[in-house]
């Protein structure tokens, strides 16, 4: 019984695929997710007799529980546009074009995005400002988005993932009882091989591929050229935010300082251009840059760069590009609270403990429940916590020291909440890159070889520890 709205999500989501292809989280996604929220209800109400009340105040309870989230993704919309037209990731694109060679884009990509989210502890950030540049400069070479993409967040959830700063990091260490450094340099042993893994073959890829050919370096050149006003100096505003980061500011505090910078620098070196957005051209300057400033905040901008493609690359949205993922979070949250409020979800998981008897099983079970999680709540930190908090008792039981758990559920929900379309990290990566997450899904070889290192490493029973 427990199943069957997850038989009718499943239903749902592949015709949407079929018939809407990379539209489908427009609108049809939603309906699925609604659909299957009510038959889920019904379901809850019929066989166990629940009251409509509590479930009313689960949903409720999930929903609230992503306002944090939905804040976030409202300034993450603001500092796309900011960004874009204030020069700063224009900068960034043109010295990054005359500075990375295409052979080795893909590979200096992953780096780079690894290294900086290592320092800030933040994918979603990572992706927002610097991965914004490398999908230009990767667009300029000639390369596919899904790999572009793919090599950004494979950089970017690996130093998320061992960041000391990362909120998923501090969470799986703290529900599950271990050492913050002490996980850290445990998932060192299953993290480290697979992002290898994913550099060897982006590395390959690069040098393998046909791309210099295609790509438009010099046409992106001179475009940014002739739009933007380009200077070393507007690398300060991201320098800044690093600053900022590094000195464990609270993330909506760093976002929001980051676009007032942005809008500065704005006004100040891209006046006319910030005049031009003005819809109204009153012929009063300050009064057109006002609502020129406003427009490139919440509403979508069209810059002519003499390019098409280079166009579409300087194209933001806004503010109001991210309210197509904020309908799906609420849709996929209500979704998440009816499964939770009925049982459902936790009558599945048990069914699953049956199978836990080893080091192997064990590690299997608890990386496939938060694999699950991630798609049935569609929140990582949900998932992170449900799966540790559903064998926490087992792995203690079969004498299991607390750090194979916390590792097994990072492995298994923090690096695959980006592979799911409906996820509110699926969900904000694909709106910020500009690239649909089924398009980007097969380059992302760090984010779904994880589970499956993790899996091997246990098998073979490499540094597994029991307690003493």
């Amino acid at each position: 019984m427990s199943f069957i709205p997850f038989l009718v999500l499943i239903v749902l989501i592949t015709c949407c695929v079929t018939v809407f292809g990379n539209a489908t989280l427009d609108g049809a996604s939603q309906v699925s997710l609604m659909v299957a929220s009510a038959v889920s209800v019904l379901v809850g109400h019929f066989s166990k007799r629940l009251k409509w009340e509590n479930l009313e105040k689960e949903v409720t309870d999930k929903i609230a529980s992503c306002t944090p989230a939905i804040i976030i993704l409202l300034l993450i919309g603001a500092i796309g546009g900011t960004w874009m037209v204030s020069g700063i990731v224009p900068t960034m694109i043109y010295y990054g074009m005359q500075i990375i060679r295409p052979e080795v884009f893909l590979v200096s990509s992953s780096l780079l995005c690894a290294l900086v989210s290592l320092m800030i502890g933040s994918s979603w950030t990572t992706v927002a400002t610097i991965g914004l540049a490398l999908m230009g400069i990767g667009k300029a070479h000639g390369f596919d988005d899904g790999w572009i993409a793919g090599s950004i967040i494979t950089g970017a959830y690996f130093g998320d993932k061992l960041s000391p700063l990362s909120d998923t990091t501090v969470l799986a260490s703290s529900v599950s009882g271990t050492p913050l450094f002490t996980h850290i340099r445990y998932m060192l042993y299953t993290t480290v091989p697979t992002f290898c893994i994913s550099l060897a073959i982006f590395l390959i890829a690069g040098f393998t591929m046909d791309v210099s050919s295609h790509g438009s370096v010099n046409e992106f050149m001179e475009g940014l050229q002739h739009t933007f006003v380009i200077s070393p100096w507007l690398l300060i505003v991201p320098v800044l935010t690093g600053v900022m980061i590094s000195r464990r500011w609270p993330s909506m505090v760093v976002l929001f300082l980051a676009i007032l910078l942005a809008v500065v620098v704005a006004l100040l070196v891209q006046s006319d251009l910030v005049a031009a957005i003005s819809s109204k051209s009153t012929g009063l300057p300050y009064v057109d840059m006002y609502e020129g400033m406003m427009r490139i905040c919440y509403g979508s901008t069209e810059i002519e760069t003499g390019n098409a493609v280079l166009n579409e690359l300087v194209h933001t949205s806004g503010m109001s590009g991210m309210m197509p993922t904020i309908w799906l979070i609420i849709c996929a949250q209500t979704f998440g609270g009816a499964l939770t409020a009925t049982g459902q979800l936790q009558d599945l998981m048990r069914l699953v403990l049956r199978f836990a008897k080893g080091a192997a099983s064990l590690v299997a079970s608890t990386v496939g429940t938060a694999i699950f999680c991630n798609i049935a709540t569609a929140d990582q930190y949900l998932s992170i916590m449900l799966s540790s908090s559903m064998f926490k008792d087992t792995f203690q039981k079969l004498g299991y020291e607390p750090r194979l758990l916390s590792r097994s559920c990072e492995d298994g929900a923090t690096v695959t909440s980006v592979l799911v379309p409906w996820n509110t990290c699926g969900l904000t990566q694909s709106t910020v890159l500009g690239v649909a997450t089924l398009t980007y899904l097969p380059y992302c070889f760090f984010n779904y070889l994880s589970p499956l290192m993790s899996i091997f490493i246990a098998s073979i029973g490499w540094r597994i520890f029991r307690r003493k």
